[in-house]
């Protein structure tokens, strides 16, 4: 019985490295990019649920504490009803999140990268998903300093402390 609960949790691990953008290359390396904008009904410290409209599509995900190396995470994500979205975001804590989310292939994986707005305009994030934590994966020349572990980066953490007042 537990095996079965740990193996289903393994399919929604999200392993994920962070960094920041150092030049805007990734611009004209984009094969699309989607406006995102979200917030947070929960944001405990072992588990956050974010409520995301992601271009016309609406997301309910919740994310578990990330692990040691900041790496990886427990995650569960489920399409919901735009109107649903909508409304759910009224409910959440704080400001809300905007961005566009610029997607790059290159090497291995794909490159998503997100241009921030309003409060926290002028932060541009690097995220690449990996199926491993050793998968190796080459680095575009518009990434720079690795932020995995610094949670001033987490968008959770955004709502509170705007990238403005750094």
């Amino acid at each position: 019985m537990w095996r079965a609960v740990d193996m289903e949790q393994e399919k929604h691990i999200e392993i994920e490295r962070k960094y920041l953008v150092c030049n805007d290359s990734y611009r004209q390396m984009a094969v699309s990019s989607v406006r995102i904008v979200q917030g947070y009904i929960s944001r405990d410290p072992e588990r956050t649920v974010r409520v995301r409209i992601k271009g016309d599509k609406g997301f309910l995900t919740i994310k578990g504490r990330p692990n040691a190396k900041g790496w990886s995470r427990y995650e569960f994500e489920k399409e919901i009803d735009m109107e649903d979205a909508k409304e759910l975001l009224a409910l959440c804590q704080g400001s809300l999140i905007d961005k566009v989310r610029y997607f790059v292939p290159f090497g291995s994986v794909v490159v998503e990268v997100d241009e921030f707005f309003g409060d926290n305009t002028g932060l541009v994030i690097a995220e690449i998903e990996l199926a491993s934590e050793n998968q190796a994966f080459e680095v575009p020349d518009f990434i720079g300093q690795e932020v995995t572990q610094d949670v001033r980066y987490y968008n959770a953490h955004l709502i509170d402390y705007p990238y403005k007042d750094w």
